[in-house]
Formats: C-alpha cells, structure tokens, sequence
C-alpha cells in the first residue's frame, strides 16, 4: 500500500520551506495600469494577479441602475496559462463564484451610497495560480480601489490558513491546498476589526477552528501592513515607518 508524502517534515518544515507560521514572499505595487482607474499588482508566493478598477462610471444596461447607490461589478478570471495544464479560457463555474466571493468580501468596505445610479467593476486577472489567489485577489481589488479614488470605510486584507498533516498551518501554497485537509480562507478590514469573507473547507475541531482563524486573521494583519506600504510608496514615496517618524517630529 502506498503511504501518503508527509507535508510536514519530523523537524517542522513545510514543503517550501517554511515554517507553520510563516506566509510565503510577498511582493506589491499599486497603479501599474495607466488605462484603468485604479490598478495593483500582487505577487503572494507564486501568485501573480493584476487587480483593475474602473468607474464610478455609468450603468449598462440602463436597467441594472441601482437608485441609492453603486452597482458593484467583479470578475475574477485565471489566464489559460496560469495553471499547469492550459485551462480553458470561458468562464467556469469557480471563476463565478470567485467573482461573487470577492465581491461580497469588499462591499462592506466600500461607501457605495456616495455613487447612486453609477457602477464600479472590479477586474482579477490570474496570470499565474499557486494557492490562495482568492484572498491574494481580494487583496490587491483594495488596493485598486483605494488608487481609484473610491471611498472606503478601510481597505480589505485576505488572508488564508489551514490543516496540513493534521497541523494549523498559515497561508497554504498550491500543494499544501490540494493535499491538506482543510482550508480557511479569510477577508477583514483590519481597522474596523470586522470579518467580510470566511469560507472554510474540511472538517476542523472547536479548538482547530479558533487557531486557525486567529492564525489567518494574524497573518492578514502581517499583509495589511505591506499594504498600507504600498500605498505610501505610490502617494508619498515614503514607508509607513518614515510616515510616522515624519509625524512625531
């Protein structure tokens, strides 16, 4: 009988390296699309993701127009060539829940009321898959939005953990997502300290399920920094930390 690969090595380390609370290398940059509104790139371990925003702009068709507020537009569409195997480029049914997943998770932050009878889409495009595009998305569509000028109540941050080898683990790769026995991803706005994404998939223990999400929310705190850093670098040219030693002085 054939013994399943552990993924957790006796001393502790996952298949790429890390350790059970570590996240993967993660790279940002907001802006980089000169025809959209708003744009961000994110790089979360070998996820490569381009976010675009476009609007407020007016409705089509007419009859979609929502009278107190924005018509909140989301698609979320993996390249052909994001995957191993070339996937086929229509829209399949993951693709539109992701779409509406995403979407859900950052309505709560936005002020949609201050644009009555206008819309605003929300474009994620998948150029490489590795786990966990889903919160990695969610990411940078908050960054986008911010660089488009929308208001927002707080960004968004995704963050992801896990069960791996029986183990609570953070931010699972493409590997660990397919061959673990749990996945949890989570969306908040860091700021109001309030959830707008939870999913969770596999069968988790009372006590698995608090440390994995308190894991998940931890590591979400870890990226809205790098978030927050983006941002500054665009608008100021300065890191959060130069900001606040500006400040105190």
């Amino acid at each position: 009988m054939e013994t399943k690969k552990k993924l957790i090595s006796d001393a502790g380390v996952r298949t790429d390296g890390r350790r059970w609370n570590e996240l993967r290398p993660i790279r940002m940059e907001v802006g980089q699309l000169k025809n959209a509104d708003g744009s961000a790139y994110i790089e979360f371990g070998k996820n490569k993701i381009v976010a675009a925003v476009y609007g407020p702009k007016e409705v089509h068709p007419k009859h979609m127009v929502l009278p107190d507020r924005a018509l909140v537009r989301c698609r979320y569409h993996m390249a052909p060539f994001s995957v191993d195997e070339r996937k086929n480029p229509a829209p399949s049914r993951r693709e539109i829940e992701i779409s509406k997943v995403i979407r859900e998770a950052l309505e709560p932050a936005l002020i949609a009321e201050d644009y009555p009878r206008a819309a605003i889409e929300i474009f994620v495009e998948v150029l490489q898959s590795d786990g966990g595009s889903r919160v990695a998305g969610i990411t940078a569509s908050s960054l986008a939005l911010s660089d488009a000028g929308i208001n927002m109540r707080d960004l968004v941050v995704g963050c992801s953990s896990g069960i791996v080898d029986g183990q609570v683990v953070l931010d699972l790769n493409d590997t660990e997502d397919k061959e673990g026995s749990g996945d949890m991803p989570v969306a908040f706005m860091p700021n109001l300290n309030q959830v707008t994404l939870l999913q969770v998939d596999g069968i988790y223990t009372p006590e698995n399920f608090r440390k994995a999400f308190e894991l998940a929310m931890t590591g979400g705190r870890m990226v809205y920094e790098m978030q927050r850093k983006a941002l500054l670098e665009k608008y100021f040219g300065a890191s959060p930390s130069e900001t606040a030693m500006e400040e105190e002085e």
